[in-house]
This record gives C-alpha cells, sequence and structure tokens, in this order.
C-alpha cells in the first residue's frame, strides 16, 4: 500500500522543527509531495530522492521563514509550516495557503489556538503573518476536531515553554504518525490516539532528525479490501 497523503505532507513540514537529516519512507509517488518538496527547499531544506518511496530531508537550520506565494499557492497543506517555523524559528510569513478550497474549512481555530499560545498574528487579503518571541503553553479546547488547527498547535507545543492540552483533538491516524515521529525526535507528548493531547515543551535545539515510515493510506487500503471482498 502507498504512503498517506495526508501524513506525508504533515511529515514533511514537521522536518523544520529540529536540525539534522530526515528519512522518510513509504513516501506516495505523488505530484503533492513534489510540490511540499519545492516549498521546503525555498525555506531552506535540501530535499533528495533516495530510492522511489524513500525521501532525505536535511535542515541545516538556514531556514528562511518567509513561505514564497509561487510554492504556497499550489498546495493547502502549505499551511502546516506555520506551527513548526514560528515556535522553532519565532516568525512566520505565509501567504494563504492554495490547493483545495479554503471556504468551507477556515483557519479560525489555527489562529485563536496560537494566540493562546502567545503568538501575535496579523491576517490581510494576501497573507498571515504570526510572531512571538516565545510560545508558552495553554488548555486549548477545539470548538470542532480539527485535523489541520490539531496539527498546527500540536507543532507549534513542541517549543512552547510549559505544558499545552488540546481538549477535542482529532484522532484521525494521520494525526498518530505525526506525534510518533515527533516523539522520535525527542518530543514529549501524552495521548496519542485520544482526543485529549498533552504536550510537555521541549527545550529549542534538543530534537532531532529521525527516520520514519510513512503509515499506509487508509483510503487506498479499504479500496483494495471493498475490491478483493468482491
Amino acid at each position: 500500500m502507498p504512503g498517506a497523503k495526508n501524513s506525508v505532507l504533515k511529515l514533511m513540514a514537521a522536518t523544520l522543527l529540529a536540525e539534522g537529516e530526515f528519512v522518510l519512507t513509504n513516501v506516495p509517488a505523488i505530484a503533492d509531495v513534489d510540490t511540499m518538496s519545492d516549498l521546503l527547499i525555498a525555506l531552506g531544506v535540501k530535499t533528495k530522492w533516495l530510492g522511489p518511496h524513500e525521501l532525505s530531508l536535511t535542515n541545516s537550520g538556514n531556514i528562511s521563514t518567509e513561505a514564497p506565494f509561487e510554492n504556497v499557492d499550489k498546495i493547502r497543506a502549505s499551511i502546516n509550516v506555520l506551527g513548526p517555523l514560528l515556535t522553532h524559528y519565532g516568525q512566520a510569513l505565509i501567504n494563504w495557503p492554495g490547493g483545495d478550497d479554503f471556504g468551507g474549512r477556515p483557519i479560525d481555530l489555527h489562529i485563536s489556538g496560537l494566540e493562546k499560545m502567545g503568538a501575535t498574528i496579523e491576517q490581510n487579503l494576501l497573507n498571515i503573518n504570526a510572531y512571538a518571541k516565545e510560545l508558552h503553553g495553554a488548555e486549548i479546547e477545539l470548538s470542532f476536531a480539527s485535523v489541520g488547527a490539531t496539527e498546527n498547535i500540536l507543532t507549534a507545543a513542541i517549543y512552547a515553554k510549559g505544558t499545552t492540552v488540546i481538549d477535542n483533538a482529532a484522532r484521525e491516524p494521520e494525526i498518530g504518525d505525526l506525534c510518533n515521529m515527533l516523539v522520535a525526535m525527542g518530543a514529549q507528548i501524552e495521548g496519542i490516539g485520544t482526543s485529549r493531547l498533552v504536550i510537555h515543551g521541549s527545550k529549542k535545539g534538543s530534537l532531532h532528525g529521525v527516520r520514519h515510515a510513512v503509515i499506509n493510506d487508509r483510503v487506498q487500503a479499504a479500496t483494495y479490501i471493498a475490491a478483493v471482498a468482491i
């Protein structure tokens, strides 16, 4: 089974949280992976295919906090660089992401959660400018279990001072995959797989690169099982 698109793109964005080399295996051969790779390259991450489904991403620490419009405009998952850039580098300037339509899926929960952690966020018709000298832990209850908001608050909490609690967190397998990679990197996360995530902030620079296998795509797996059953 191919790796999950909805997981691999978020794992790629998480490489902004630590210096070192990350090797992702079971990476699906899809255009969105190349698009996210181009965005990370523009931010300063070096990427290299090691095999058909094995991707190396190296963060040397020389990272730009401004995501270029031409990259962000192509893919909705580009919003996932917001949390890592903000918590690790103190700022993120991102144009409104393209890809799927944002109309029915606003990012209000992302913004309000990050603001509760001490971020200052300015929005206009063109972009989102977020900055914080240091984020702090907070208790955040999502009004609905948003996958994207859970991911951005989760990654932002990695270097936030103190403990962050996310109640009504999304429980999709892709969230668990992201949590597991973050733990392998050195993060402290409790409640993986539940609707209550507890993240104890780590010291900046304490996380490291890892080798991680992307979970299988559950949609394609279900399709395969259904086809076999016929």
